[in-house]
């Protein structure tokens, strides 16, 4: 006989780990105990030698769907006295830090599905799950996971659900949202200037009536209300666009099933295994085509372009609610602007009055969390948006830290990363932050996480942009305390560190990083920048952005002042290119001497605003209403047949392309000319190469670029389960504060 103690760390609560163990245990007639601690959860076994080793090998590979074991430490320890095998309370021993991993949300599981059929206990009940699906994230206050650290702790189970609680055996032994129809939350639908008293199934049935007659309605999903309405009804799409000034934003649809989404989209292998993956997020396809018609799906969802973002019901709610109804609905986070998406109903009908519903239910939100955005490159996932089911997000380092550090991100597409111990911890996305909600939001987010894991700062690292709100907020908490450590990190090799801190790469690398704007170490702004290891070698030519962030909205700007470069006022007067029909002759004038005169024209060396000006030059977008709007249209204008490319340098290791502003053939021949640059410069270097920024969202840049270095083996990396755009910043920073300043 011998006995062993295990301490096991990872996703190992609220996932049915420990019945798990229990099973395994009795499987294999082993005594001892297992429970849940701020770590993770300690198992401690007694029995034969043999047994033991069954148990050691058995582990790892019969783990419950969301469980995930990053580490375990096992040593022997003294024989006890027992006769039995027992699931123990969970252990809150203040003494220790808190290091257990919190698990993401994830969607409704095939099992609970069934449940929810059956004319039993779950019969049509709404917020059905169990330890392999459902509510995480969205519900924890603190660790351990546990009922009264969660938002289901007013809801007393009853007898049944606390039978099913407290069987090891069963699928919900401890499932923290555990409840049912008697005991749990409620439904609730409030329609604008009526007076309901709706229960039942009759609620789900009047919601799809709404929806069907036109009505735009709020429901509430796992991580905060969606607004939805019929997605084949153009002028419902239409008051919503305008209600939300959303001008040609694309929309992302919920779809009953798969085969629906294949009525008007192409679905490959992988984006269908994307698709109903247990995350469920939303994936980019591109349109089927039938005689050149559209199918069934208002062209109001995704105006101009030949993309459409799909997703698949990943809650009961939906998934009842779809047996009303026949087309896909269009699911768009409740929120105005840049703002949060709202978690609660009353906050709906005060921010949000022209909404005609709202399908409410009485589990609170504690953690706002919105829906991944991926789409697939390559035959390979990327992540656009890290949110619902992959966050929080964790990387694991090979050693341990000797401070902890938090990363508070850039000022776009926002989240914040905190690494302790041998933890990288990336937050879900929080957002733009141009607005007094949206800095709350991330204040409240940080200190969300400080919760979770007890955790408190001796470093912090920042943007170098001397305005972005997030680099204001980091240096007035070094001024309130005086030991925290403050680091800055460019914007563009944050990008590059993201990539690195994604693989755990540590050598030095050729890092190409295409970006819209950021803050440069001379004062300008880049964006088109080449790096050897942690030096700018090669960046593109820099030109100037007419009116500054007003040029970022209105690529007709970034344009002319290509035109400016190379060309008299005179001339481009007589020049016949449609954007310049966008401006009178006294704006030119005007937007001639502020270039000539350097009047609030920053200059700028980014790619996205390359992109921007192709786009207006090729007439297919003078102003922008979302952020890469005109490198989505480039990217759909692009013609495979095109080979040519034009010509550049690399004079003093600027890159200059000599644009020829009349081919009919300047995006295709554009794109041609970044990968010719790509693959030139690794020629040059013979590094290995990491791209990275936002203009890699630009799935055909990107497969062209891939496709090239595999033809010339070079290898590469790039962006996958973290996002490539901003996203990505707070990871990057924190990667670089570790490798670069060695906190090992």
């Amino acid at each position: 006989m011998i006995r062993y103690i295990y301490k096991i760390k990872g996703v190992v609560q609220g996932v049915g780990f420990r019945p798990y163990i229990y099973t395994l245990a009795t499987r294999f007639n082993l005594n001892g105990f297992v429970f849940n601690d701020s770590n993770g959860v300690t198992i401690e076994l007694q029995g034969k030698v043999e047994n033991i080793e069954l148990f050691d090998e058995t582990l790892l590979n019969e783990l419950p769907p969301l469980a995930h074991i990053d580490s375990f430490l096992k040593h022997p320890i003294p024989l006890k006295n027992e006769i039995t095998f027992s699931i123990m309370e969970s252990s809150n021993d203040t003494q220790e830090l808190k290091t257990t991993l919190i698990s993401p949300d994830m969607k409704v599981c095939n099992e609970c599905l069934d449940d929810i059929k059956q004319k039993r206990k779950y019969h049509n009940y709404f917020a059905t799950n169990c330890t392999n699906c459902g509510p995480r994230y969205s519900i924890i206050e603190t660790v351990p996971y546990d009922r009264k650290n969660t938002s289901m702790k007013k809801f007393m189970m009853c007898e049944s659900c606390k039978e099913e609680y407290q069987n090891p055996l069963a699928r919900r032994y401890h499932a923290q949202p555990i409840s049912c129809t008697i005991c749990g939350p409620k439904l609730e639908l409030r329609v604008k200037n009526e007076e309901l008293k709706v229960e039942g199934d009759y609620i789900l049935i009047l919601t799809a009536k709404l929806i069907t007659e036109g009505k735009i309605g709020a429901i509430k999903g796992i991580g905060g209300f969606h607004l939805v309405c019929d997605s084949t009804n153009d002028t419902t799409i239409e008051h919503l666009r305008q209600y939300k000034n959303r001008p040609t934003k694309p929309f992302a649809l919920m779809c009953k099933d798969l085969e629906q989404i294949k009525q008007f989209a192409k679905v490959s292998n992988k984006e269908e295994e994307i698709l109903t993956s247990k995350e469920a997020p939303i994936v980019i396809l591109e349109k089927l085509i039938v005689n050149n018609l559209e199918l069934k799906i208002s062209n109001n969802v995704a105006p101009n372009i030949s993309k459409i973002g799909c997703f698949l019901p990943y809650s009961p709610l939906h998934h009842l609610l779809f047996e009303h109804l026949e087309a896909p609905i269009v699911a768009t986070s409740a929120n105005l602007g840049d703002e949060p998406i709202i978690t609660k109903g009353e906050n709906i009908e005060l921010l949000l009055p022209f909404v005609d519903f709202i399908l409410d239910f009485n589990r609170d939100i504690v953690n706002g969390i919105d829906d991944s955005l991926v789409q697939i490159v390559d035959g390979k996932m990327q992540i656009l948006r890290l949110g619902r089911g992959y966050a929080p997000k964790v990387i694991h380092l090979p050693f341990k830290l000797s401070k902890n550090i938090l990363a508070v991100g850039g000022s776009g597409k926002n989240t914040v990363s905190l690494a302790f111990l041998d933890n990288i911890i990336i937050s879900p996305h929080i957002g733009d932050l141009d607005s007094l909600k949206a800095f709350e939001y991330f204040k409240r987010t940080i200190e969300t996480f400080e919760r979770f894991y007890d955790f408190k700062p001796d470093i912090i690292v920042c943007d170098k942009h001397p305005n972005y709100e997030t680099t204001k907020w980091a240096k007035e908490l070094t001024i309130k305390n005086e030991e925290l450590k403050i680091i800055e990190v460019q914007h563009h090799l944050a990008h590059i560190y993201s990539v690195k801190a994604e693989f755990g790469l540590t050598k030095n690398y050729l890092g190409f990083s295409f970006d819209g704007t950021g803050y440069g170490d001379d004062g300008t702004i880049w964006g088109g920048e080449v790096f050897v290891g942690e030096m700018r070698k090669y960046h593109f030519k820099q030109f100037k952005l007419l009116g500054g962030s007003k040029a970022i909205k209105e690529p007709r700007r970034v344009a002319l002042s290509l035109l400016f470069e190379r060309y008299s006022l005179d001339e481009i007067l007589d020049f016949k290119l449609p954007f310049l029909e966008t401006f009178t002759q006294s704006e030119l004038r005007l937007l001639y001497q502020s270039y000539e005169k350097n009047l609030n024209a920053p200059l700028t060396s980014s790619v996205g605003r390359l992109f921007d000006a192709v786009a207006s030059l090729a007439n297919l977008s003078h102003f922008q209403s979302y952020e890469g709007e005109a490198g989505l249209l480039c990217e759909m204008a692009y013609d495979k047949n095109i080979n040519d490319s034009f010509p550049y340098s690399l004079k003093n290791n600027i890159i200059d392309i000599e644009f020829d502003f009349f081919d009919r053939n300047l995006i295709s021949k554009f794109i041609n000319s970044l990968v010719d640059i790509v693959i030139k410069i690794a020629k040059i270097q013979q590094l290995e190469v990491i791209l990275s920024g936002g203009v890699f969202q630009n799935k055909t840049l990107l497969e062209l670029v891939i496709k090239k270095l595999k033809d010339e083996n070079i290898k590469y990396h790039h962006n996958q389960k973290t996002p490539t755009n901003d996203g990505g910043i707070s990871l990057g920073q924190i990667y670089y504060a570790i490798c670069e300043n060695q906190i090992h």
